[in-house]
């Protein structure tokens, strides 16, 4: 395969995921305000699942193609990128506030789904069994989540009272955005693994970086957005979500579909790297409750120390 196929197959996947995370996040909303679905859910399971679309289909696809690493690779690698670089960006547009009522159980959630996902993978692969695990936990996040926020009114109710769409656009952007997710999964994988190859790099490297970059993009739009308009508790929150739904649904749906075994660093060094970057992110919102922009421009440093340790 020419460079310029690969080129275009990488870039082509990351801009069919970019567009096709969005439109499901727009149908999807349209569609649960239709619903009567309360903000709180929409944010947790709509935009939640939402952004993270391009992340579960790139590990399917890697999985069912025989990428454990690109699969897994991408988990890790999209929950380190999360926390040191998109967290490290918006800090630095503009530092984010914490608010430890909701922290408090977010946070317990993404250190126990961190440790989890990562005790699994070193110890024993992700079998159909661990996935079963992973997803029972998610199921109990997403029910305590959705008990504890009716007990609190809702800080901004627009989602349940902006205008309804009409029907056919909600379900028009809802296929739009699964075919562009389904199809950008496909090229991003094609390309990963054909580029892995011919430059002679493992595909847990490639996984780690280019795969698990381009499908933090969501993330990364969202947070950024959020960070510029002042809304830092969205941008955090986005973060924390997104890294607690790809250990507990991606990594869960995958070795369901798929059993996984990893090897290598990906099952030693890089996950101790994505839990020290948890344990940073833990105790700077517990102790400082905000991330200024010195914490910001740390968190870019760390990962650009760590990128250069990948290609070095």
């Amino acid at each position: 395969m020419s460079v310029t196929v690969m080129v275009l197959l990488i870039a082509g996947g990351l801009a069919a995921l970019l567009a096709g995370g969005e439109s499901l996040v727009r149908g999807a909303s349209g569609l649960a305000a239709r619903l009567g679905l309360s903000p709180l859910l929409i944010g947790l399971v709509v935009v939640g699942f939402g952004t993270s679309m391009p992340e579960l289909t790139t590990s399917i696809t890697a999985a069912l193609d025989g990428a454990p690493d690109i699969a897994v690779g991408n988990v890790i690698g999209s929950n380190i990128a999360n926390i040191l670089l998109i967290l490290g960006l918006a800090a630095l547009v503009r530092p984010l506030a914490i608010d430890l009522r909701p922290f408090r159980r977010d946070g317990t959630a993404l250190a126990l789904s961190a440790l989890l996902g990562a005790g699994m993978i070193a110890f024993f692969g992700l079998e159909r069994w661990g996935g079963a695990i992973l997803l029972a936990g998610l199921a109990a996040y997403l029910a305590i989540s959705w008990w504890t926020g009716r007990q609190a009114p809702a800080a901004d109710d627009s989602l349940a009272t902006a205008p309804k769409s009409r029907l056919w656009i909600d379900l028009a952007f809802l296929a739009l955005g699964f075919a562009g997710v389904i199809g950008g999964a496909w090229l991003l994988v094609e390309g990963a693994v054909a580029a892995a190859s011919a430059l002679g790099v493992s595909q847990a490297v490639i996984g780690l970086t280019i795969v698990a970059v381009g499908t933090s993009l969501p993330e990364l739009a969202t947070s950024l957005s959020a960070a510029r308009k002042g809304e830092g508790e969205i941008a955090f929150g986005n973060i924390v979500g997104s890294n607690i739904f790809n250990i507990l649904g991606i990594l869960s749906v995958t070795a369901l579909i798929s059993p996984l075994q990893v090897t290598g660093s990906l099952a030693s060094s890089d996950l101790v790297i994505m839990l020290g970057a948890t344990v940073i992110l833990l105790v700077l919102a517990l102790w400082k409750q905000r991330i200024a922009r010195l914490a910001g421009a740390l968190f870019l440093v760390l990962y650009a120390a760590y990128i250069t340790s990948l290609a070095l």
